[in-house]
């Protein structure tokens, strides 16, 4: 699948329901709502793959009714989109770990993974109990152990070998998204990151919809990624001159 990978900070729940004079749970169930939005209108803008923050492995420190909410949502958010996701030709995959979410909610997500498994229209990703740190030492050890194994050179180990254990057959992100007003990367996606264009956007999650996506991504298509390498205008000049 070719196409915008995206990648989205979803940020600003809690805020948006305090806003409202509302519980912190309904801030996450309207988040669900932008969410929604955001997946029916990501492929007609470019984006064949979207990566979504909805549950850091550092969430565990929230209360445990909070935490609790969240997995209900994960929950309800798969088996009632799940008609809807396969459709529309979405495919759902999660990114994280799955031994500490909650076994009806982890049922559900892996019935849409395996119900959407062939949608070819947008990839959807969850980064549901997802560290970056943690993505990249479970791949730091899965190598090792190919070692000890005798089944890896060690020398054979390069950026481009852990690149590929990190990130599969999943193009890196071109665009990271975080709303909210704030400026960090929270342990979402280091390695795949190194070249992403970022994006901050004082709105709320809640509030954000796919005319915002378009905006940001207009924005995106008027910078220049250049990738360490000299800007094209200027690589040109010394060309020009010796004409």
């Amino acid at each position: 699948m070719n196409g915008m990978h995206v990648g989205i900070i979803m940020d600003g729940n809690g805020r948006w329901a305090r806003g409202q004079g509302k519980p912190r749970w309904r801030g996450h169930l309207a988040g669900v709502d932008s969410l929604r939005d955001v997946v029916r209108g990501a492929p007609d803008l470019g984006v064949t793959t979207l990566t979504v923050y909805a549950f850091s492995a550092d969430n565990w420190k929230r209360p445990p009714t909070e935490v609790g909410r969240l997995f209900w949502l994960l929950r309800e958010y798969c088996l009632r989109e799940r008609a809807e996701l396969l459709e529309n030709g979405v495919r759902v995959t999660h990114i994280g770990r799955r031994d500490r979410i909650p076994r009806s909610a982890l049922r559900q997500l892996e019935e849409t993974e395996h119900a959407t498994a062939r949608g070819r229209r947008l990839h959807l990703r969850l980064a549901i109990d997802y560290s970056a740190r943690w993505a990249i030492a479970e791949a730091t050890h899965a190598l090792a152990r190919k070692v000890k194994r005798g089944q890896l050179d060690p020398n054979a180990i390069t950026p481009d070998l852990l690149h590929r254990r990190i990130c599969g057959n999943v193009p890196e992100p071109d665009f990271i998204i975080r709303t909210a007003g704030e400026q960090r990367l929270s342990d979402f996606l280091l390695w795949e990151l190194a070249y992403a264009e970022l994006y901050f956007t004082p709105l709320l999650w809640p509030d954000f919809r796919r005319g915002d996506l378009a905006v940001a991504l207009s924005e995106y298509r008027q910078r220049e990624r250049r990738f360490g390498a000299v800007p094209a205008e200027r690589a040109a000049k010394p060309e020009a001159a010796a004409s």
